[in-house]
């Protein structure tokens, strides 16, 4: 008779330890999940303060050179990202021009480089000035291809501020390369390839 309410106990006692374990269990799934939907909504959010335009590059001066041009906004900083195929091989200068109008056979209908603040032609960064445009050189290799990869602050893709605003603006790959020192274009050559930043 004594092994039957010491039966009944133990049965009690694995019972309480198998609830335990299972509301432990369910609050484990439950964090989880509560982790999961904040990761979620964090992401959800970086996409909704993420801004994108894409645009494709067209030949200009009797070139064969074409690409591909994206402006990507987050976090308070533009990343270009540019791949081109035509080129011949060696530098090229790439700049922000202050138009966004390619219709010229030469380029030219896109004026000179963006330059709101007014500032001499430079590298970019240069503590003697340079322009909001002057991106810089790019080398292409043997195949005629290459990439451009630039990230700043002092871009943004249509807020208020027309010191930084690029909608409006276009894109043009020269023939030669920028010497950082001529004015007032760095006496990169023709323009060989356009796009307009149009949003």
């Amino acid at each position: 008779m004594k092994k039957l309410p010491l039966l009944l106990l133990s049965l009690s006692l694995l019972t309480g330890v198998g609830c335990k374990e299972a509301k432990k269990e369910a609050e484990a799934a439950a964090e989880d999940m509560e982790t999961t939907a904040e990761d979620a909504l964090e992401e959800m959010k970086a996409e909704m303060t993420e801004e994108k335009i894409a645009f494709k590059m067209e030949p200009k001066s009797d070139s064969g050179v074409q690409g591909e041009v994206s402006f990507t906004e987050k976090d308070g900083s533009v990343m270009m990202h540019a791949s081109f195929t035509g080129l011949s091989a060696g530098e090229h200068a790439i700049h922000i021009h202050e138009k966004a109008d390619c219709s010229a056979a030469d380029g030219t209908s896109t004026g000179g480089h963006w330059n709101p603040t007014s500032e001499p032609h430079g590298k970019w960064g240069d503590e003697g000035g340079y322009h909001k445009g002057d991106i810089g050189n790019f080398t292409a290799d043997e195949a005629g291809n290459g990439m451009v990869e630039f990230e700043t602050d002092q871009w943004c893709i249509g807020c208020d501020d027309p010191a930084k605003n690029i909608v409006g603006k276009a894109v043009i790959v020269h023939q030669g390369t920028d010497d950082f020192t001529s004015q007032p274009s760095g006496a990169a050559g023709a323009r060989i390839s356009c796009t307009g930043i149009i949003e």
